[in-house]
């Protein structure tokens, strides 16, 4: 599959389908509007001196919300961000494990630090301060002038993908996990709302949420186009957790891939071989003690060397992936598997706007996505869940229902939702809420379980239901609840849901 060679996406984002209405027993936007109020860093407007919190560098960071192909040190050295680290809530750098690459030299792995100008290095000591010894990159907000940090340093002001006011929004109130304590100062008044409000008040969220993802979907779509920045986001959700960042960076990978890939019978097997390759996952010897998988493994590994050169500048260390915790299934192997079947496939995206297009029964539209996102069975993946893993008594599909849910709510629907807004066609807009706001529960989660006991209490379990409802009480939690701690100390999510209208 190539660029030339891709259907284009159908569907005329200018023109409205059947209108869609959700009726609301809360003020338009209630919300939305708290939200904005209770915003923890201060409002930009596009001043060219306007100056964010530190904290929201750190959120734009941890989200790599910037221009990724122009990023530069400031003596003029090309960064790649590998993996931008782990938040760190402790004392010392703000990152840890990050990996990055400078040029063409082999990729680095250590900490990042974070400040808004690169004297802070030595104003903060950073330079004395053995805690900062492994740190491999100075991100600062903007340098007028070079210092001699003894550190590559990168300014993000003229590298963000969004105006600075558009980024406070959608990542103002980013920081930290969930309390561990329970009964949150909000359960008493959440308990005297109805469940028709409070359900109201979890689509609210929820909204909010669609909007911020929509938004994030969009800022890479101006840097790559659509096509790419669908591909980049459920690269990312196939990743998980853990492993979000190098799914990340092998999507980014698949303009270049593509060239080959079209060149070859059989493309399945040419897209498996190439994100294998890339992804750094390809073991180094195709020995293997299990006979099927050393017949697939030769075969791979025997393509792919006799093509690596072309590509060996996109290979990824293999350190950047995480392995501990995931079930059997949810391998990255088997994710990028499947992903190749999509790829392999010329009118993936047309199929899927078809999806979306098509007026479906409520409770249809899962199973359908389903089936467009299910592939036939995998002559080699659906029978074992890693390289070296036994054959399985019988096959097992590559994604399930479960994920299913999580894909739609986090990227499909987003998507279109973000390609509407762009189109400025409200009806379109409707139609992807109607999906996302009918769509039936995910698997739940600690975050979930432990965001239901601190707020929602003996709330009923039907309040749950729907994905949407999950996705606003997740809103909540990175909007108010991570900003305060267990006692819920200063926190204003109370004092809004005493001020919703009875």
């Amino acid at each position: 599959m190539s660029e030339s060679t891709t259907p284009p996406p159908r569907t005329d984002f200018t023109k409205p389908p059947p209108n869609f209405s959700r009726v609301s027993k809360l003020p338009p936007d209630f919300y939305a509007r708290w939200r904005s109020r209770i915003s923890f860093a201060p409002a930009f407007h596009d001043a060219l001196d306007a100056v964010p919190a530190e904290i929201l560098l750190q959120a734009i960071w941890h989200q790599q919300r910037v221009l990724r192909e122009a990023l530069a040190t400031t003596n003029g050295r090309r960064v790649r961000v590998l993996h931008p680290g782990f938040w760190n809530r402790e004392a010392g750098p703000d990152f840890r494990e990050a990996v990055v690459q400078f040029d063409s030299e082999p990729p680095r792995t250590g900490d990042v630090e974070i400040d808004l100008s690169p004297s802070g290095w030595r104003g903060h000591a950073h330079d004395r301060n053995p805690a900062y010894a492994n740190v491999v990159l100075h991100v600062v907000w903007a340098a007028s002038e070079h210092l001699d940090n003894s550190q590559p340093t990168l300014a993000l002001k003229e590298r963000l993908d969004a105006p600075l006011a558009e980024l406070q929004m959608d990542l103002g109130n980013e920081r930290g996990e969930l309390p561990d304590e329970l009964s949150g100062q909000c359960s008493a008044p959440l308990r005297d709302l109805s469940v028709d409000i409070l359900g109201e008040l979890l689509d609210q969220a929820a909204q909010v949420r669609l909007q911020v993802k929509a938004g994030q979907l969009q800022a890479r779509a101006r840097q790559c186009g659509w096509e790419q920045a669908f591909w980049e986001g459920a690269f990312r959700a196939l990743g998980y957790k853990h492993n979000a960042w190098p799914m990340q960076q092998v999507a980014e990978s698949l303009p270049t891939l593509r060239g080959f890939t079209v060149s070859v019978a059989d493309a399945i097997f040419a897209w498996q071989m190439c994100l294998f390759g890339v992804s750094g996952l390809l073991p180094s010897e195709p020995e293997s003690r299990v006979a099927d998988s050393e017949n697939y493994l030769r075969r791979v590994w025997d393509g792919w060397w006799r093509e690596r050169v072309n590509f060996d500048e996109m290979i990824l260390p293999r350190r950047l992936w995480r392995f501990n915790g995931l079930r059997p299934a949810n391998h990255p192997q088997r994710r990028l598997a499947l992903a190749a079947h999509w790829l392999a496939r010329g009118d993936f995206l047309s199929r899927l706007e078809n999806w979306f297009t098509t007026p479906l029964p409520t409770e249809t539209a899962p199973t359908a996505l389903l089936e467009l996102l299910q592939v036939e069975v995998d002559d080699f993946w659906s029978w074992h869940w890693t390289w070296r893993s036994a054959r399985l008594a019988k096959p097992q599909p590559l994604i399930g229902a479960q994920r299913v849910t999580d894909f739609a709510v986090n990227v499909v629907l987003p998507w279109f939702w973000a390609r509407a807004a762009a189109g400025n066609n409200p009806a379109l807009r409707q139609a992807a809420e109607q999906r996302y706001f009918a769509w039936p529960a995910g698997e739940s989660n600690s975050v979930l379980r432990l965001a239901r006991e601190r707020l929602l209490g003996s709330a009923p379990p039907k309040l749950l239901r729907r994905a949407a409802a999950q996705q606003g009480l997740l809103q909540i939690v990175r909007d108010f609840c991570a900003h305060s701690d267990a006692v819920c100390t200063e926190c204003r999510f109370p004092d809004l849901v005493r001020s919703i209208p009875r």
